[in-house]
């Protein structure tokens, strides 16, 4: 006999696990909006990661253009956990944005482009939680949940309770 899963069962504990749940498509946007990011951190683990994965030189990897880089990247299955940490960072910046900036109006946490402005500390209540994912009613639940999941992995003791919202 089965027992229908959880929305637990689906939590991940570590950015790179979620990264490997990311559809094909998913992988794609988040690589093509990180290999935009010009910081020497961010460029330095892609071009490691490029490399590796096609066993090339960093010096050709840095010729690609970024749309063969970022496509390489997305069919990496272990990027190592700080760039699957970028990776998924820059998904929610780039083309999830609209959602992200949806869910912090809905909780009135200020924020200057989606990105927020305090540093609190105190966990995010489940019925504010729920409040922010009722604004994103028309989004998938999957994506609702990798956004979810992704905030917890930033900072666990703030969205706490971030796995505890039931999802389709």
């Amino acid at each position: 006999m089965t027992t229908p899963s959880s929305s637990n069962d689906l939590w991940q504990s570590t950015s790179n696990r979620l990264w490997k749940t990311l559809s094909p498509e998913e992988r794609n946007l988040a690589a093509t909006e990180l290999v935009k990011d010009p910081t020497p951190l961010i460029r330095a683990s892609v071009i490691a990661v490029v490399a590796e994965a096609r066993k090339m030189r960093a010096v050709a990897v840095r010729k690609l253009q970024a749309d063969v880089q970022a496509r390489i990247i997305a069919t990496v299955r272990d990027p190592g956990e700080v760039l699957a940490s970028s990776l998924l960072v820059a998904l929610h910046l780039g083309p999830r944005k609209p959602m992200l900036v949806a869910f912090l109006d809905a909780l009135g946490l200020p924020h200057e482009d989606g990105i927020l402005k305090d540093e609190a500390t105190e966990p995010i209540a489940l019925g504010e939680l729920k409040k922010g994912c009722a604004a994103l009613a028309s989004e998938p639940p999957a994506a609702i949940r990798t956004y979810l999941n992704t905030l917890w992995l930033q900072d666990p003791g703030r969205w706490a309770h971030a796995k505890d919202i039931p999802l389709g």
